[in-house]
């Protein structure tokens, strides 16, 4: 993409062509840190953003939490319950019972494709509800209480 001397217009561009790439590859997932696509386009962190801004109103990118953006394709479906609730669920779907080990902050963040803070703050609220034991540096949370869930129709 060649520089321009104003932006103006450049993060539509730049929008243009991350719909082309999301296009091209279906396994494209989630958008390329801003960082990077600074350094590619030459332009400002606030040209990137108003990029994705377009990209959010055309319906072909969302924000997550920790600071990223993810792909939305036509028809997928998208679980946008809170973090520490799909947490939750992960008692039920792994199956674990009560005193079982319950997966590292590294995996759940792999896990649900958001950052590590993230996930801390939704393990501190399932540890305040009761559902997980304290865990910390060097410990590993428990499962203190399986949840009960309905099924939703």
């Amino acid at each position: 993409m060649p520089q321009h001397a104003n932006p103006r217009g450049t993060f539509q561009e730049i929008a243009d062509d991350l719909k082309a790439r999301i296009d091209a590859e279906s396994a494209m997932d989630r958008l390329p840190p801003v960082i990077d696509l600074m350094d590619r386009y030459g332009v400002s962190r606030g040209v990137v953003l108003r990029a994705f801004g377009v990209l959010r109103r055309d319906g072909v990118a969302e924000p997550v939490p920790g600071g990223r953006w993810r792909v939305v394709r036509h028809g997928e479906e998208v679980d946008r319950r809170p973090l520490s609730e799909r947490i939750a669920d992960v008692i039920r779907d792994d199956r674990l019972k009560v005193g079982a080990a319950f997966p590292s902050a590294s995996a759940l963040s792999e896990r649900f494709g958001v950052s590590r803070p993230t996930v801390t703050k939704a393990l501190e609220k399932l540890q305040s509800e009761g559902w997980l034991s304290e865990g910390g540096q060097g410990r590993v949370r428990t499962v203190r209480a399986v949840p009960i869930r309905e099924e939703r129709s």
